[in-house]
């Protein structure tokens, strides 16, 4: 089983919303040292201001992307393990498949290439739910079929394609985690591409109604950042190589049940309007946890409701 004690780790887009909460609690871990690597185009510095503190850790000081193969080159060769979530996210994908194609497919393979040119002990992959695309059965396991037909959930899919493949000829000893829907505090608020729960908090302040596309039954597993970024520390703790896991809660959350919970806990009274159906990408897509408590001893924690509290503390809080 990899020990991570004196280890030092490189956590490659570890200034985003998942990544900045991974770095805070690996510098709660006897580790030797901790590698920042973003290129800041959607990592903020202030997601890690305070770990920065910490003299274990720095930020990559000549820019963190993917792409600069001569950067990455020199970070991943100071690492004895990497944690990699440097991505394009799912609308961006879609509205910019060559640049997702670019960041997603050929960022990671050059991730991989660094990895086993290095010797790395450990890879722990950031993959997505998006792979499985609509539930065709539920809970969704790990076996569930790639029912994918977003650009985002096809770079994921090749992404564990190729983790797969540099494990075979290389030996490369990594795995992927397939995220469900991640909230929680830090979650970006500005943008094209900002959560349903960050326009929801959005439209409670500026007191309207909440919005939701058909009568709101479209459902999903909602997970807390906070256990996402365990996950990926019992991942890089685990003896499990070549293999995949969901990472949820394996509860399934109506868009509509979210909209009353975030009313009750605000306090608002703002209500709910609902819409003529718009177009989803997924309606529904809820994860099996039983693979991750058995293989990476890992199992969410946070509630719904005490997850979303946290988040609207954080964000009167900004």
């Amino acid at each position: 089983m990899p020990d991570i004690r004196g280890k030092k780790i490189l956590v490659i887009g570890g200034a985003g919303f998942i990544g900045g909460h991974i770095v805070e609690q690996l510098l709660a871990e006897d580790i030797g040292g901790l590698i920042v690597y973003d290129n800041l185009s959607r990592g903020r510095v202030e997601n890690i201001a305070a770990a920065l503190d910490d003299p274990r850790a720095r930020l990559f000081e000549i820019g963190g992307d993917v792409l600069h193969l001569d950067h990455l080159d020199e970070a991943v060769k100071e690492a004895d393990m990497v944690i990699h979530l440097a991505a394009l996210w799912l609308l961006h994908c879609h509205d910019y498949p060559r640049s997702a194609f670019k960041v997603n497919i050929e960022g990671t393979f050059n991730v991989l290439e660094a990895c086993r040119h290095h010797g790395i002990e450990r890879l722990v992959y950031s993959s997505s739910a998006s792979v499985y695309g609509n539930a065709l059965e539920e809970p969704m396991t790990e076996a569930h079929p790639f029912n994918n037909d977003t650009f985002y959930g096809a770079t994921k899919i090749a992404g564990e394609a190729m983790l797969h493949a540099f494990h075979q000829r290389y030996g490369l000893n990594a795995v992927g985690l397939r995220y469900m829907n991640v909230y929680g505090p830090r979650q970006d608020d500005k943008g094209a591409y900002i959560a349903v729960i960050m326009r929801f908090l959005e439209r409670i302040a500026a007191g309207q109604p909440l919005q939701l596309a058909g009568d709101g039954s479209q459902a999903y597993d909602f997970v807390y950042v906070g256990d996402v970024a365990r996950a990926n520390l019992c991942a890089l703790k685990a003896k499990a190589t070549d293999a995949f896991y969901n990472v949820g809660t394996g509860q399934a959350t109506s868009i509509a049940e979210l909209a009353r919970l975030l009313l009750e806990i605000t306090g608002s009274g703002v209500g709910l309007a609902f819409s003529d159906q718009i177009q989803s990408f997924v309606t529904r897509r809820v994860g099996s946890t039983d693979k991750a408590a058995a293989e990476l001893g890992f199992t969410a924690q946070v509630t719904l409701r005490e997850g979303l509290e946290r988040l609207y503390d954080w964000w009167c809080n900004r």
